[in-house]
């Protein structure tokens, strides 16, 4: 069985801690910490290009030698408002104390030093519906190819309503083929509402090669080396996830599944 499910090492602290080395691949890093007020999290950038994502909650960000001030605003995920962002190259360093208690997602990717530290948000974020009937679905994109903001990350998050499909038709980006497809790897890092809930994602390969289904949990990681993604919240649970992608070129090209291509056709 592939290991792909990761789930928090605690409930303070930095709880995610998944680097290219542990995942098994070259690209993708994601790490999340929940902090209580007073708490400091820390970090060098090193090579990589970090976006961070205020999930919830309020700190006071010291990044790439620049006083943020307080970032957050959002309370609760739920709230579906656009999130902080703050974009950082590599060779930085960041420092957030917590201001309330908070939950801080640090995505990472190679950096080439191709842009200066910024927000990425929540100006310039607004929430865009995607899909129709029980596809439905909502999306805050933070750091997707429309925004030229970074060298390698794409990053977005999106809300899937109680019985609803997501990252659905099924799809994959796992060949280095532009423009026709792009090999870029993913990380999930999910919410479910109520928090005692659950969600499923499925992870599989054409050939049967890579074929795992999950029951994922409130603040489980999900990792997408190759192949589809497909994701579904059950009736009465919300479901939110974080998605942080990248690979040799930062562009977002998909092949569906063949035996889904016929849902895009009838609905256009």
């Amino acid at each position: 069985m592939a290991n792909l499910l990761k789930k928090p090492t605690g409930a303070h602290g930095k709880i995610h801690h998944i680097t290219p080395e542990i995942a098994g691949w070259s690209y993708v890093g994601f790490g999340l910490y929940h902090l209580r007020a007073g708490d400091v999290a820390e970090e060098d950038c090193g090579n990589n290009e970090v976006i961070i994502v205020m999930v919830e909650g309020k700190a006071h960000l010291h990044a790439a030698e620049q006083d943020w001030g307080e970032i957050g605003e959002r309370m609760r995920v739920w709230e579906r408002t656009p999130p902080h962002a703050v974009y950082m190259p590599n060779g930085a360093s960041w420092r957030a104390e917590a201001t309330t208690d908070c939950v801080i997602a640090v995505c990472s990717a190679p950096g080439k030093g191709g842009h200066e530290a910024q927000r990425l948000g929540p100006d310039g974020i607004s929430l865009e519906v995607r899909g129709k009937g029980n596809n439905t679905r909502y999306i805050n994109n933070i750091a997707m190819e429309g925004r030229n903001v970074a060298d390698s990350l794409l990053v977005t998050e999106v809300f899937t309503p109680n019985g609803h499909w997501s990252s659905f038709p099924s799809h994959r980006h796992d060949e280095d083929q532009f423009p026709d497809i792009t090999y870029l790897e993913e990380t999930y890092y999910h919410r479910i509402a109520p928090a005692d809930g659950f969600g499923i994602q499925r992870v599989y390969t054409e050939d049967g090669g890579l074929d795992e289904t999950m029951a994922v949990k409130d603040h489980d990681v999900v990792l997408v080396p190759k192949g589809h993604h497909p994701c579904a919240a059950p009736y009465g649970f919300e479901m939110y996830y974080l998605n942080v992608m990248a690979g040799p070129l930062r562009k977002w090209r998909f092949k569906l599944d063949p035996a889904v291509e016929w849902l895009v056709e009838r609905d256009g």
